[in-house]
């Protein structure tokens, strides 16, 4: 498997978790030109920007380990971008789900507020 195929595998696994969870979709890859979210959804009123990140092993670290203090920038810049283009005033946070797949295991980590706009 290629790491694009792992990785639409990773957002499809994600998608159907946060489903599972109640979780109601309203985009996915939404992009701010180059910048990209993965998943944007509402839970109880709020908007929460997902970020999923998939990997065949763990043993270079958690695949959430690769949302660095620069990607949450980014993610934060895209998600401002999608507020203000659909006129949306919502309180906002920002999820990472990580997953580890290979053909021995499949283990999903939801980690709620993970990152703030501060």
């Amino acid at each position: 498997m290629t790491n694009q195929e792992l990785g639409i595998l990773g957002e499809k696994l994600a998608q159907e978790y946060l489903t599972k969870k109640g979780f109601k979709h309203i985009d996915f890859n939404f992009r701010f030109g180059k910048l990209e979210v993965d998943i944007i959804s509402l839970e109880n009123n709020q908007l929460v920007v997902t970020e999923v990140k998939t990997r065949q092993t763990a043993e270079i670290g958690e695949p959430w380990r690769a949302v660095t203090r620069a990607k949450q920038k980014q993610i934060i810049k895209v998600a401002d971008a999608y507020l203000k283009w659909k006129h949306l005033n919502i309180d906002t946070r920002f999820d990472i789900i990580s997953i580890v797949h290979n053909q021995y295991r499949t283990e999903i980590e939801h980690i709620v507020d993970a990152f703030t706009t501060v």
